[in-house]
């Protein structure tokens, strides 16, 4: 009786080799000589200035240049840190960037929604190129029409007199301040933001939407487990990068109401530096507060990265795949 001989085990296949870094760069040659504009771009008008945060432990004066500045290690912080308006500015630049956070972001996906409904691509096209268009005007003419209609003297207040109310001047009410700018930006950048939101749109299949709607679900259903779903990945990538910003809210736009509402609402981390540091030339104290600005918005964003990389998203970047 002949034994049959045991069944062969197959041999694992072989591990993938590693590329190397010089294989790498071999391979996409042509791609990072594309890149490589915006990469000197970045390097010489983003990077290259960050060297001058060497200001914020100097004493620094202009006429001496950062070689011969006085060097003063903590002190600009520790000025900085000890100063009330300081964490008063920090106060209301957090409170006005979590107005808009809350209220502007989802405005643009709204907009987007509804401009993605709309079933004559003439129509669409008009309708778009109105909502950009506030986008383009500076903000002296922005807050100069809000004055114009909720300003003291502007057709809101004289409504309210007319039907027999107070008189009401929002762009001076201390309390509004962070309601107001939220109100202007959603005005002037709402249209603008619906650019990517329309983009991502067109990404999502739209067989889901077919098949979707053969098993029954409505509007609504089709929204929360088939539009929302393709829009996920676009949403953390803007909320992501809107964290990294979360202490810059507005120059312009805050400098120009600053004096209506007062130092105590209207003062925030820019307006800060500019007042505190280059009028009174205190440099070293704003490029410090601008390295804290800066510290703690690339802390945000490599935070948020990771986490959304924990929930399963891509996030703002990812690790290469070797």
């Amino acid at each position: 009786m002949t034994v049959p001989a045991p069944p062969t085990v197959p041999a694992p296949p072989s591990a993938v080799p590693r590329t190397t870094f010089w294989q790498r760069l071999r391979r996409d040659k042509v791609m990072l000589l594309l890149c490589l504009p915006g990469f000197l771009y970045f390097v010489v008008f983003h990077y290259v200035p960050l060297l001058g945060y060497m200001v914020a432990f100097q004493d620094y004066q202009p006429y001496l240049g950062y070689l011969h500045s006085a060097w003063t290690g903590l002190a600009n912080f520790s000025a900085a840190f000890a100063d009330p308006d300081f964490w008063s500015a920090t106060g209301n630049t957090l409170t006005i960037a979590l107005v808009q956070l809350i209220l502007f972001f989802p405005v643009p996906i709204g907009l987007a929604l509804l401009l993605n409904s709309i079933v004559s691509d003439k129509l669409r096209r008009f309708v778009q190129s109105v909502v950009y268009l506030p986008h383009f005007i500076g903000w002296v003419i922005i807050v100069s029409i809000f004055q114009q209609i909720l300003g003291g003297a502007g057709v809101v207040p004289d409504l309210l007199e007319s039907l027999g109310l107070p008189r009401y001047d929002m762009m001076t009410d201390p309390d509004a301040f962070p309601l107001l700018l939220a109100l202007q930006v959603m005005w002037k950048d709402a249209g603008w933001g619906t650019i990517i939101i329309l983009a991502a749109l067109l990404s999502v299949d739209r067989g889901l939407y077919e098949a979707a709607a053969m098993d029954g679900a409505g509007r609504t259903r089709r929204f929360w487990h088939v539009t929302l779903p393709g829009l996920s990945p676009v949403l953390v990538l803007l909320l992501i990068l809107n964290l990294g910003n979360i202490l810059t809210v507005g120059f312009e736009q805050i400098l120009l109401q600053r004096d209506a509402v007062g130092p105590g609402s209207g003062e925030v981390l820019d307006t800060y530096v500019y007042f505190h540091g280059i009028k009174d030339n205190q440099w070293g104290t704003a490029a410090a507060v601008g390295l804290v600005k800066a510290v703690i918005g690339t802390v945000l964003v490599i935070g948020a990265n990771k986490f959304a990389h924990r929930l399963g998203h891509e996030g703002v970047y990812r690790g290469a795949d070797r």
